[in-house]
């Protein structure tokens, strides 16, 4: 990675706290005292503050998100030799600060003109990136299939729990849609809708494990997540995972865990640290012996 390019790209996305002061610099004379801040599902206000109030808010909230995206961009980057994922990231941070800043322009258009706020297809551009952040998120780092082979052993880590969890989550989006009276907040419940029932369908159907003469493949809903050279293997060992590290697929770093309960398998790698979750680790272990006895 060029860490003066990413560190400059950073950098960049502090300009959203200037030009949102600027904003309202622009406006201030026609702003009135009292300013609408807070606006019903049909964007109908129906809360005000002072404008310098509003000024402070919308810059508060604008350096709280920009602190938090730079402290996370710049782990991802200390910790990920690819340049391929901190730079996926910084642009879904990027996303979510030109929603912010979008957000506070319209507001202040309102209070000057008394422009209706419009803003459907703003409520869609987060759940979008955050779909786009995922599916580039897992193509990262997967590496080339491995040589056609039969396995030597298979294995499935799924998780009935999570799968239920996600599934009401999908119907409540569903439920949703009938009654959210805008079209942007019903297009962003269908989007979450989509999300999480593909979540749901990939924790009840498990992450697959295929072990062969050339490595390890992880899939999910048939789509194949990882490979694993057997050369690039160094070792590996059973391990308790700590809940407070999540569940799915995790890691912004060099290490990968697929994970959807408390016991896992490292498999230490040239390349990083890959976490295989399951049940019974010790048949991980045992399935990893196979594999090298069966290369040597």
């Amino acid at each position: 990675m060029n860490r003066k390019n990413f560190q400059l790209a950073v950098a960049l996305m502090w300009l959203a706290l200037p030009l949102t002061a600027m904003r309202y610099w622009l406006v201030w004379d026609r702003l009135p005292q009292h300013m609408a801040t807070h606006f019903d599902a049909n964007w109908h206000p129906n809360g005000w503050m002072p404008r310098e109030a509003g000024l402070y808010f919308a810059l508060g909230v604008t350096l709280f998100m920009l602190a938090i995206f730079t402290v996370v961009a710049y782990v991802s980057q200390r910790r990920n030799d690819s340049s391929a994922v901190s730079w996926v990231l910084l642009a879904l941070f990027y996303a979510i600060i030109a929603f912010l800043f979008a957000i506070n322009d319209k507001v202040l258009q309102y209070n000057v003109n008394g422009e209706p706020i419009h803003a459907e297809w703003l409520m869609g551009l987060v759940p979008v990136a955050v779909i786009v952040f995922m599916v580039l998120y897992l193509r990262v780092q997967r590496g080339e299939p491995l040589p056609p082979a039969n396995p030597i052993a298979e294995e499935t880590h799924s998780s009935a729990l999570f799968g239920f969890v996600f599934l009401v989550a999908t119907v409540a989006f569903v439920g949703s849609l009938a009654v959210l009276p805008v079209k942007g907040l019903q297009v962003m419940s269908l989007l979450m809708c989509a999300l999480f029932f593909v979540i749901a369908a990939a924790a009840w159907s498990g992450f697959q494990y295929f072990f062969t003469p050339f490595g390890v493949e992880v899939h999910t809903l048939g789509y194949r997540l990882r490979s694993i050279p057997l050369h690039e293997i160094v070792s590996y060992q059973q391990e308790a995972w700590n809940a407070l590290r999540g569940y799915g697929i995790r890691g912004i770093g060099r290490s990968r865990a697929y994970v959807w309960g408390n016991h896992v398998v490292r498999i230490h790698t040239n390349d990083g640290d890959v976490i295989l979750g399951h049940s019974d680790p010790a048949r991980i272990v045992r399935d990893l012996d196979r594999i090298k006895h069966v290369a040597h």
